[in-house]
């Protein structure tokens, strides 16, 4: 498959012209002009690359890429190590992050909601990134955060009264910690996100309303492998999920 009928496909998939982002979606460094391999993952870490070269990736897939807002533009350090690594290898980078949080179908949060038994109903908050809907299962905050550990493979952190019976959840994926006060106000028992601030636990115990941090990575690893099963249903391209792991 050539570049840029690849990148092409994801943006018209993804539309990432819906979304107010943090950084630019799509294509962000150029390699060769024909993708037979994409290596996919979370984060563009020097691991991930050292990963596809190992393979011989022709291209790299990511929910978390480079340039973002804010960040020093200048090629120095680490930033000049990876992108170095990828232009000697002509290898593209290409990556997608709220896009990814909010397909419909192939993003992170209708992802996460498949794995934890969760049926989305709605959504809400900045850009209807916050999901909410009823829990498949049955139990109290204590018992649905050893369910979403036990789904994610770590432990999850639980704010928040541990007996609370949990119904009704509201979940947005990563580093949505700043949505607590939207979950709340939908009427939810629990919040589910990646990480956690300070101001949450209080929130948590005075809402009555328990608050899950899963794990930014962890919460964050289903959407690229919907990605990538699509790729290779609906193209036949080679596609290999490498999960670099990282605790936060």
């Amino acid at each position: 498959m050539q570049l840029n009928e690849l990148t092409q496909a994801l943006d018209a998939l993804l539309e990432p012209w819906r979304y107010k982002d943090y950084a630019p979606n799509g294509l962000q460094v150029e390699g060769r002009g024909e993708v037979r391999k994409i290596v996919l993952g979370v984060t563009a870490s020097q691991a991930l690359i050292d990963a596809a070269i190992a393979r011989g990736a022709d291209a790299i897939l990511v929910h978390h890429g480079y340039f973002w807002k804010g960040e020093d533009a200048r090629i120095c350090g680490m930033k000049r190590q990876r992108i170095r690594s990828l232009l000697q290898h002509d290898i593209s980078l290409i990556a997608y992050h709220l896009p990814l949080d909010g397909h419909p179908e192939l993003g992170n949060n209708a992802a996460l909601g498949r794995v934890l038994g969760l049926k989305a109903e709605g959504q809400a908050g900045e850009q209807n990134l916050l999901w909410h809907g009823g829990w498949e299962g049955k139990g109290d905050a204590a018992e649905f955060a050893a369910h979403v550990g036990q789904s994610l493979g770590r432990d999850a952190q639980l704010l928040g009264r541990k007996d609370k019976p949990i119904r009704r959840v509201a979940w947005c994926t990563g580093g949505a910690q700043g949505f607590f006060a939207d979950a709340i106000a939908l009427g939810v028992d629990a919040f589910i996100t990646g990480e956690a601030s300070e101001q949450n636990y209080h929130m948590a115990m005075e809402s009555d309303v328990a608050f899950i941090a899963a794990g930014h990575h962890a919460t964050e690893r289903f959407g690229i492998q919907a990605l990538g099963e699509h790729l290779l249903r609906s193209n036949g391209i080679n596609v290999e999920f490498v999960d670099i792991n990282n605790p936060v």
